[in-house]
């Protein structure tokens, strides 16, 4: 979606800014009545029927925005109703965290197979012929489909020389790799909560952005406004996200500009993940105590496993994701500090909500949202001058947003760990490509390897809440990767001695 749904894009990210900017500007909660008319003025509309509809979209989207729920047409109020339950200075989540907008739904046909105005009537006609149930009739003017008869097995679509066969499904149905998407009473898209693993593919494949998370900008601003210490801690695809021209440097001094105190990259945490889940896997696969073991990184993936494939959970490391341990370190230093996830993905507002995790992160937002905050407040990060180089992270820590990062960098600590040992490593990117392997790991076609689960495309670059498309940003993550003055996470200065794994045990 990115870059080629630019409209959508510059939709949502307007809504993110009008949001942070009544926050910032203390006005009150309910003038977001007032921005639908300041994003959305005159009298025509743009993108659908009419003006009035068009609105309604928005007001639904920036309720979303606060962090109430998408209303239907039969249960919309006032656009202000419930947000005086929304004005705190603390995270409020009210569940489910994906919801669809139904307004903006336009009902699109869940599977449906049709020939296009390009049918050229050949007298071959091998769309006929490989009809499984006899659903297609010839006539000299074209084919014609009976759908009470047609099954959408494609194979009618692959046969035409002409490419005349549409298979259309809906966007967002297919995209979703643990099929939690259906329709409702009136066709619209409808998600089931219960099977939602939070991905947030949906939202980055629907055409009318009719899919939506749920934000915490308007409480985090709130909460930055307060007199507590605020650090905003931000995972390693934060890199290039901003244009080609911002560097880290300059990404981490726009955040402080934001009314953060500090901001520390979760590539120091990476690096803790990659110590204990390389200690982890060393103690346990070889040993046969796990006949595999998976990564913990991405939540979608923990989440899906724990709900589809229960009999293979326990063989997810329990070690914690870089987000969590960066946390840690700073809850050690300041108990009292509240702590902001920034990131690409919108699971780990799920995650953060998890009871041990609650207490060491209290905010979590993607980089889309950061960018709407940027705009609130009129920052553009290329212009800021910076002299202080980061370095909170290791050269494996930072590659952890690219795919297969994970893998390579338990891998690389436990050959420095156990010299000439052989890790085998299997992955999947994208979710239903996550299914297949845990499917392949429930079957015992994994055992003895480390497994790699990222539900996104090309791993954490590829994220939902990602400003730049993963084939710009994927380079750039490498780039500052390798110009860490760390090769190791074991040379990371800023990880305490006692917090690092034993590994003299494992020798």
């Amino acid at each position: 979606m990115k870059e080629t749904y630019i409209d959508i894009l510059n939709i949502r990210r307007a809504a993110f800014e009008h949001i942070a900017k009544i926050a910032y500007e203390n006005r009150p909660i309910t003038d977001i009545a007032l921005e639908v008319y300041d994003i959305l003025p005159g009298e025509q509309s743009i993108f659908r029927g009419n003006i009035f509809l068009e609105r309604a979209v928005m007001g639904e989207r920036l309720r979303l925005g606060i962090g109430l729920d998408a209303r239907t047409a039969d249960k919309t109020d006032a656009i202000t109703k419930g947000l005086d339950k929304m004005d705190v200075n603390h995270r409020i989540y009210n569940p489910p965290l994906v919801s669809v907008i139904k307004i903006a739904c336009q009902a699109c046909p869940e599977n449906k197979v049709t020939v296009t105005d390009q049918c050229m009537a050949c007298i071959g006609h091998p769309c006929v012929n490989v009809c499984p149930k006899n659903a297609i009739t010839y006539t000299p003017k074209g084919s014609i489909i009976d759908q009470d008869k047609c099954i959408r097995c494609g194979k009618c679509v692959e046969d035409c020389p002409y490419n005349a066969i549409n298979h259309q499904k809906r966007p967002c149905a297919s995209s979703c790799g643990v099929n939690a998407i259906h329709s409702d009473e009136l066709g619209r898209a409808d998600i089931d909560s219960d099977t939602c693993v939070a991905c947030g593919r949906c939202i980055s494949t629907c055409p009318f952005g009719a899919i939506s998370d749920k934000s915490e900008i308007y409480q985090l601003v709130k909460s930055i406004q307060s007199a507590k210490k605020t650090y905003a801690i931000i995972a390693p695809s934060f890199v290039g996200q901003f244009g080609p021209n911002v560097s880290p440097e300059q990404t981490r001094e726009a955040i402080k500009k934001l009314g953060f105190d500090e901001v520390i990259e979760v590539g120091l945490g990476a690096d803790l993940t990659t110590m204990n889940e390389a200690h982890e896997y060393l103690e346990k696969v070889p040993t046969g105590e796990f006949p595999f073991m998976g990564t913990s990184c991405c939540f979608s993936w923990k989440l899906m496993v724990r709900q589809k494939f229960p009999e293979i959970n326990d063989y997810i490391s329990e070690s914690s994701t870089p987000m969590i341990y960066t946390g840690l370190q700073l809850k050690k230093k300041d108990p009292n500090c509240e702590i902001t996830f920034i990131g690409p993905c919108i699971s780990k507002k799920l995650e953060a909500l998890e009871p041990e995790v609650a207490e060491v992160i209290d905010f979590v937002i993607t980089y889309e949202e950061l960018l709407g905050m940027f705009l609130a407040k009129g920052i553009e990060p290329s212009e800021i001058e910076v002299d202080e180089i980061m370095m909170d992270a290791s050269e494996t820590g930072r590659n952890y947003a690219n795919s297969g990062g994970v893998a390579e960098a338990v891998v690389r600590r436990a050959k420095e760990i156990k010299p000439g040992i052989e890790v085998d490593v299997e992955g999947a990117e994208g979710l239903g490509n996550c299914v297949k392997l845990a499917q392949m790991a429930k079957l015992g076609r994994m055992d003895g390897k480390l497994i790699e689960g990222m539900a996104c495309q090309a791993g954490c670059v590829g994220g939902p809440g990602v400003v730049i498309a993963e084939n710009k940003t994927g380079k750039a993550v490498k780039a500052f990767a390798k110009a860490s003055e760390f090769k190791s996470p074991a040379d990371n200065i800023h990880i305490p001695k006692q917090d690092r794994p034993n590994d003299e045990v494992l020798k």
